[in-house]
């Protein structure tokens, strides 16, 4: 008691002082002398909080989906449990562990879940005190965390551990997450920086960063829910979404020629006319590195190298073993044109089934041998006979839609001429229209006039 009543002290004081809020977070004097125990420190002001950051899509790695085609609406599904060729496996077959040994005698360690915000004795999907015990406050809202010592080890009972910065000097500095505190991993996602999303947000490569917006910004939280978009590929979600509509409106532009376009056309279609990262991965072969461990065979490309292809979706999705993409017609007074990022991962399909495998990386990463891979994830799976599945298992390729949702321009964002030439991005026939109206989309008197007189001004 007489802590909380300090604590509260300090708060009220803070309060009524001036600017309070911009000089320090409240309870400084507390944790300088106590120092920080995890989250049993913030909850003397924030109670409850851990308990409710256990309910989260951040925590358990799923959730309930109702826009994803043949899934069970009871069960929740996400990276605790899907099977898809970016990652090609999940926090299940791939929780974090120590790997054989490689040809030189090294190991090391690897897993799915090294980017959850526990201490791996308490892993996805957890409850209870020790669950919310073991919760990593500090590293999505401290700016002087030591990510250094977010890596496993095993502690004496030989159980792997994930490490956490629990300093006084990470607690001292807390507050609102940065983009440094996301895109740790996020940024890193799918197997190296750039793969999955193959985006950076900074000044350089998005008109938000520039202003100097961080990514909770736009993402802004309600009880520790994030918020997110519609990225066929992202199926875990916390119930709540973000839109370009929340800040822009349905008529941002001072044209109403462009603000017409938003009735069919989504923001990012414009404003978002690049992409990145890897755009295939092979895991029937994976190759040897320079550290002796191997890896999946990736093609991979930076951010903004790419461009994208452009698709109808009404925010549903078609899910099916060789393919995850966007539903959605010019016809179903639902769906808007959006771009994104076509990915295509091989890995092994079932042979008596066609359903999509899973791989246990542990194998392969120590010495190539895929095959062992399928067997070990079979086998974790509780699949009948594991080496007669892995031995039947077929080669074969998916296909993935991902959603192009950041990497954002104003200044170089589409015109007229670069949808509506006959050389432009949009294909409109593969979209839909008829050849009468792609004649009379592509015709120069569409935009001429509008052109002229930017032209003009400019020059």
């Amino acid at each position: 008691m007489r802590r909380s009543a300090a604590v509260a002290s300090a708060l009220v004081a803070l309060l009524q002082a001036p600017g309070a809020f911009a000089a320090e977070h409240p309870g400084r004097s507390q944790i300088e002398k106590d120092g920080y125990k995890g989250p049993s420190t913030c909850e003397e002001c924030h109670p409850g909080k851990a308990k409710e950051f256990l309910g989260t899509v951040h925590w358990k790695h799923a959730s309930k989906v109702d826009n994803v085609d043949n899934l069970d609406p009871k069960q929740e599904y996400g990276m605790k449990n899907r099977i898809y060729t970016m990652c090609n496996g999940n926090d299940i077959v791939n929780n974090l562990k120590e790997i054989p040994k490689n040809a030189d005698g090294k190991s090391k360690f690897t897993g799915c879940n090294t980017c959850h915000p526990g201490n791996h004795l308490n892993d996805v999907g957890s409850t209870g005190p020790e669950a919310e015990a073991a919760v990593d406050c500090l590293v999505c809202h401290s700016t002087e965390y030591d990510f250094r010592q977010r890596k496993p080890y095993k502690d004496e009972q030989g159980r792997v551990v994930m490490g956490q910065d629990r300093s006084t000097k990470a607690a001292l500095a807390i507050g609102k997450p940065t983009v440094k505190n996301c895109m740790t991993c996020h940024e890193t996602a799918g197997g190296g920086v750039l793969v999955k999303r193959g985006f950076s947000f900074t000044k350089d490569t998005d008109a938000h960063a520039a202003k100097g917006m961080v990514c909770v910004d736009c993402h802004q939280a309600k009880d520790h829910r994030i918020p997110t978009g519609f990225d066929p590929n992202n199926w875990a979600n916390d119930d709540l979404r973000v839109s370009c509509d929340g800040c822009h409106g349905e008529k941002p532009h001072k044209s109403a020629d462009y603000n017409r376009h938003t009735a069919k056309i989504a923001c990012q279609t414009c404003h978002i006319p690049r992409t990145g990262g890897a755009v295939a991965k092979d895991f029937t072969v994976w190759e040897k590195g320079g550290d002796g461990f191997y890896e999946p065979t990736t093609l991979k490309k930076d951010a903004n190298e790419t461009v994208p292809v452009y698709a109808w979706y009404n925010h549903t999705v078609r899910n099916e073993p060789h393919f995850i993409g966007p539903k959605g017609s010019r016809k179903d007074g639902k769906s808007k044109i959006y771009p994104f990022k076509i990915y295509m991962g091989k890995a092994f399909y079932d042979a008596k089934s066609g359903k999509l495998l899973s791989m246990d990386f542990a194998p392969p990463m120590a010495n190539g041998d895929t095959r062992a891979g399928v067997e070990s994830a079979a086998r974790t799976l509780g699949m009948k006979d594991p080496a007669a599945v892995a031995k039947a298992a077929v080669p074969g390729w998916q296909t993935i839609y991902f959603g192009s949702n950041h990497l954002v321009t104003k200044s170089k964002a589409l015109n007229c001429v670069n949808c509506h030439g006959v050389n432009g991005v949009l294909d409109f026939r593969d979209l839909g229209y008829s050849a009468a109206e792609v004649k009379k989309l592509t015709n120069p008197e569409l935009y001429f006039k509008q052109l002229i007189e930017k032209q003009k001004e400019e020059w």
